[in-house]
């Protein structure tokens, strides 16, 4: 039984309070989960809280559960509310921002172009194959790329993750996060400028190596 039949299976097993259910719905998205959490909250510790406290807001909540968005997107926007109500009381970021303001100007037209690329574009970035150089090089450049997603705004730096990361669509983020697509759609672009931006100095360094003397 796959697609909504077995999404609706779940519920009323989860409203049965069937323990094997939700064992297996943890084991599915809890690190998922704690990772969206750690795009919000500075440390470990409060992300593993944020997780526990969906969890729970899942077994209070899932009478409440309508379908109108799969559970999967249902459970991250409780982990999303959550979050960010940690991550203000924390001091370390404002709530995910509403309706976009242009400040920046219009939107560029190859943005929307952008948005439908691939999902999980960042996830490998170079292919190592079996060169052990080649390796290292993919494992610097996901190093450098972690630190530049960190270093977005909150709003950018979880979009991009979802979307680029993660593999989400541009549908399940939306949802999860509550913005409409046209508001995704601008986040999506400008986060991959930002990262493409600061990822530059880094390929401009690698073509220079890779020219020969």
């Amino acid at each position: 039984m796959d697609g909504p039949g077995k999404e609706q299976a779940t519920v009323e097993a989860l409203r049965r309070g069937d323990e094997e259910a939700f064992a297996r719905l943890v084991a599915l998205h809890h690190a998922s989960l704690r990772r969206l959490a750690r795009l919000y909250v500075s440390n470990a510790a409060i992300a593993d809280e944020v997780v526990q406290d969906t969890w729970l807001g899942v077994i209070q909540g899932i009478w409440a559960f309508e379908g109108r968005s799969s559970l999967k997107t249902w459970i991250f926007r409780i982990l999303v509310n959550r979050a960010r109500t940690r991550a203000v009381r924390e001091g370390r970021s404002a709530p995910f921002i509403g309706p976009l303001s242009m400040e920046d100007g219009a939107e560029p037209e190859s943005s929307a172009g952008d948005d439908r690329a691939a999902p999980g574009r960042w996830a490998r970035p170079l292919d190592p194959g079996s060169s052990p150089e080649r390796s290292l090089l993919t494992q610097e450049l996901q190093g450098r790329l972690r630190a530049a997603i960190d270093a977005l705004p909150s709003n950018l730096r979880v979009v991009l993750w979802l979307r680029d990361v993660e593999g989400w669509s541009s549908e399940e983020v939306c949802n999860a996060l509550a913005i409409q697509e046209t508001n995704q759609r601008v986040l999506l672009h400008r986060a991959r400028s930002k990262a493409r931006a600061a990822l530059e100095p880094y390929f401009e360094g690698a073509r220079g190596s890779a020219r020969p003397g």
